[in-house]
């Protein structure tokens, strides 16, 4: 074998694809956290080492999480679909008037960390992780009557897209109070979708729009950080994350923008932590997600579906419209006895989805906005018992398009998450 710790990572990263996890959607489609631990604080924590899964937020805390291992799972349910109203204009084909509900309700995310101290001032780590993504499962044919000169509408309809990521941290203390981290990440990502066959007659390549078995893709990235203690009870974080250059799904490469491009955006993270007390500790984060970069996510969605149009797999191909998103996040930590810390967090973002992009956004209504979150750490001797939840209220995104004339429809989520986690000190 010519190249055995790529082809490892690479089998790993496709066995972790087929796994019957969560397309998310919390923040847009980003997970919210990474860890119980930073969930449970609303996925606050760039100032704060909490565990080896630090490296998805700051990888320059893991020099201080020492010599450990996390493995857990995430029970993730997200209630999710659409209404379309009974008021269409003459001379559009418009969607079924009523309410759709999107099936398969119940997922679960698996997450493993390791971290080593190499010295008393640098470390390595590994973790493994999903990110978020988007699914959906409507068990009608809901584009039956959109403009179909590309064919029928089969049922059902709607996409599958799951990502995941591995990490390599390497993390190194700077004097007493200032640390560094850096993750090269190693990324794969997978997608199908069903129910298109409308728009096909729209694509620079119609076979390749929708129907299709899954598309894989892997590409890769970098995250830095850094952590500086300011005072003996205050400190401050900042991480970012690059873009993560993706192959291209070519198995749909006449529906995406760019044929088949699906990169991941950049986003940045900056936050601080300060110990109110020997027991108390408030985590304040502010994290953008930057969407707008990648044409798929961001190119708006309203072009008219005429005859000769070709909309789909261009250079400037119809996306999903998304808009750039800013998330305010909330923590506390309190060391309620010396085996049980308790946290609770709240967390705040703007809204990804614009109300004229809900045509193609029936396929992913990530409009979820508000995260609430509560948790608790056990202690064993060296075995650690991570718990958390998390509740988004509903949210909703109400909104029309120029080729179903004067209807409207309203995209809904409504999301649930328990997480659990085993942390092993060394």
């Amino acid at each position: 074998m010519k190249y055995p710790l790529t082809t490892a990572l690479a089998a790993l990263l496709s066995g972790f694809l087929l796994l019957p996890q969560a397309a998310r959607g919390t923040n847009g489609y980003w997970a919210h956290g990474h860890s119980p631990k930073s969930k449970a604080m609303a996925g606050a924590g760039a100032a704060l080492p909490l565990d080896a899964m630090d490296a998805a937020k700051n990888p320059a805390t893991m020099v201080l999480v020492g010599n450990r291992m996390d493995v857990g799972v995430a029970a993730f349910r997200p209630e999710r679909g659409f209404q379309a109203s009974n008021d269409c204009t003459d001379g559009f084909r418009c969607i079924s008037p009523g309410d759709f509900e999107s099936k398969n309700s119940d997922f679960y995310i698996p997450h493993f960390a390791r971290n080593w101290m190499l010295d008393s001032s640098s470390s390595l780590g590994l973790s493994i992780g999903a990110n978020g993504g988007m699914n959906t499962e409507y068990d009608s044919a809901i584009f039956s009557a959109v403009n179909n000169p590309g064919g029928t509408a089969s049922s059902p309809t709607g996409i599958d897209f799951k990502q995941l990521f591995i990490g390599l941290t390497y993390s190194r203390k700077i004097a007493d109070h200032h640390s560094f981290g850096v993750t090269p990440i190693l990324a794969g990502q997978s997608f199908k979708v069903t129910g298109l066959e409308p728009f096909q007659a729209f694509s620079q390549d119609p076979e390749h729009v929708t129907n299709n078995s899954f598309s894989y893709a892997s590409g890769g990235g970098l995250k830095i950080g850094w952590l500086s203690k300011i005072t003996e009870n205050f400190s401050a974080g900042i991480s970012y994350q690059s873009r993560l250059w993706m192959e291209r799904f070519d198995e749909y490469r006449g529906l995406f923008a760019e044929q088949g491009s699906f990169d991941i955006p950049p986003n940045l993270i900056g936050g601080v932590a300060w110990q109110v007390s020997p027991s108390l500790t408030l985590v304040l984060d502010a994290q953008r997600i930057f969407f707008e970069e990648v044409d798929t996510i961001a190119n708006g969605g309203h072009a008219l579906f005429q005859p000769g149009a070709i909309l789909l797999g261009t250079d400037d191909g119809i996306g999903f419209g998304w808009q750039d998103m800013t998330i305010g996040k909330v923590g506390l930590q309190w060391q309620w006895r010396p085996d049980l810390t308790l946290r609770a967090g709240y967390s705040l973002a703007d809204q990804v989805i614009p109300e004229n992009q809900t045509l193609f956004n029936l396929l992913a209504p990530a409009v979820v906005t508000e995260h609430y979150t509560l948790g608790l750490t056990k202690f064993f001797n060296n075995i650690e018992l991570d718990l958390s939840f998390m509740y988004a209220p509903e949210e909703n995104v109400s909104g029309n398009n120029p080729n179903t004339g004067m209807q409207t429809r309203r995209l809904e989520m409504e999301q649930f998450e328990i997480g659990l986690n085993l942390g092993f000190v060394f």
